[in-house]
């Protein structure tokens, strides 16, 4: 592990009441007291960790600001080292001069999250809790703080060892059992054997199963608005999105490229994309659009599928529900405000829909009631440990093979050490997905998505 001593700039760019340049290393201290001077004349090396001091921050004998500087004393701070934050008035090029100083002092410029690598590698957070750090700052939705929240306060973390103590165990009555198979006082009973490994699959697989939904409520849910031209896509995407992000005309035909835009709806965030209405036409603008639309149909998770029920469903409309029928499509019957709205083909379809008025607002609750229902978001349990992002995924679902394959080894009267290779794997996979057995490579493609000041 790098001991050197690195800095970088910990709030964000812009004008505002604070910015932060944090220092963390062996040389914290020294370096943080060549470019700030206590107004009292107190050594930052001799203070008290949780402690603060006010004073002015130079770079080298030019005086740039006031600033306080917060002292971290090993292995009680964020990395476990020796940590100065240095705070001055908000302002961008004040905190770049500020950065430049503590660099010219010393300290390296930090690599994207190595702050947070460092809390990792020092055992002050598991790599599953390190993971929620982003996802903390990038919730969107009031949910998705849940989920991050309680992985960085170790639910997952937990849950984990949970299941790694077990298999643990069942690892070590194998060993025992294979070194001394003539000792009739060691007795594995296999019945027993199958209902912990049964137990832990149950566990795996809630995990496995829950992280589709999940996903959704952390990173948003990819929305496709698609409909036949002047259905009121655009007046839907700006209802939702309580902006006029498209423009609306009574002209068909309007939006001809891909708009986007995130909407917060209810408890969760949808990634909304406004496309060209899809319908048989020899315009060649408009047949590029109308591309460019199925193709993020197909590629969404959600698709609002928008049609005008003030006048009769025609071709167009029908060849559209048909290019739905493979994805989670919610029918949104629109322009239920008008006294001639009267169109019930759609509700025969027995297809999941909603009544609306984009224009007015009418229906828009419901709306969000079915988008739940529709994707099952209403049967995640709030309370319920949650895998957060892709490469958890796919360590857990490896840990879950392995323990299948370990059940139907044992049923089929497999040797036990035989069985116990496989419960090897399935702990392999658990103890790389909360960091404990983890190489060097897994490690930097973890942190290497977070931001450079955390």
């Amino acid at each position: 592990m790098q001991t050197d001593t690195i800095t970088a700039i910990s709030t964000p760019l812009g004008e505002g009441g604070v910015s932060t340049v944090r220092i963390s290393g062996d040389d914290a201290f020294e370096i943080a007291k060549t470019v700030f001077k206590s107004k009292n004349n107190k050594d930052l090396s001799k203070m008290q960790g949780y402690t603060a001091a006010f004073g002015k921050v130079y770079d080298g004998e030019e005086l740039l600001d006031d600033a306080v500087a917060l002292v971290f004393r090993a292995p009680k701070s964020y990395t476990g080292e020796d940590t100065v934050e240095i705070s001055v008035h908000g302002g961008t090029h004040l905190i770049r001069r500020v950065l430049r100083s503590v660099i010219n002092a010393g300290a390296r410029l930090a690599e994207g999250g190595e702050f947070t690598k460092r809390a990792f590698l020092n055992g002050k957070m598991s790599l599953t809790e390190a993971e929620s750090v982003m996802n903390l700052i990038s919730a969107k939705s009031d949910r998705a703080l849940n989920i991050a929240t309680k992985n960085k306060e170790g639910a997952l973390s937990k849950k984990i060892k949970n299941m790694t103590d077990k298999l643990l165990y069942l690892v070590s009555e194998i060993s025992v059992y294979s070194d001394f198979p003539e000792d009739e006082t060691l007795c594995i009973s296999e019945d027993d054997f199958l209902v912990s490994l049964k137990e832990i699959y149950t566990d795996l697989e809630t995990l496995v199963s829950d992280y589709d939904k999940g996903k959704l409520i952390i990173e948003g849910i990819n929305t496709v608005i698609v409909g036949s031209p002047n259905a009121g896509k655009s007046t839907l995407m700006n209802l939702l999105s309580k902006t006029k992000r498209s423009i609306v005309t009574s002209i068909a035909g309007t939006t001809r490229d891909v708009v986007e835009q995130t909407a917060k709806v209810g408890d969760y965030t949808l990634l909304l994309a406004d496309t060209a209405g899809i319908h048989e036409t020899t315009d060649e603008v408009e047949q590029i659009g109308i591309e460019q639309a199925i193709l993020r149909l197909e590629t969404a998770d959600l698709c609002l599928a928008v049609f005008d029920t003030s006048v009769p469903a025609t071709s167009d409309d029908k060849a559209l529900i048909e290019k739905t029928k493979n994805k989670p499509t919610l029918l949104v019957l629109n322009k239920n405000d008008l006294n001639s709205a009267k169109e019930e083909y759609y509700e025969t379809l027995g297809l999941p829909f909603v009544k609306i008025s984009a224009l007015t607002g009418e229906g828009e609750k419901e709306l969000v009631e079915q988008i739940t229902k529709l994707l099952k978001l209403n049967e995640l349990d709030p309370n319920a440990e949650m895998l957060s992002n892709e490469r958890q995924y796919q360590t857990v679902q490896r840990a879950k093979n392995s323990v299948n394959e370990a059940i139907l080894a044992l049923e089929s009267s497999v040797t036990l050490d035989a069985v116990g290779i496989l419960i090897d794997d399935a702990l392999a996979a658990l103890l790389e997905l909360d960091g404990k057995r983890i190489t060097n490579e897994v490690a930097d493609e973890v942190f290497r998505n977070f931001c450079v000041g955390k």
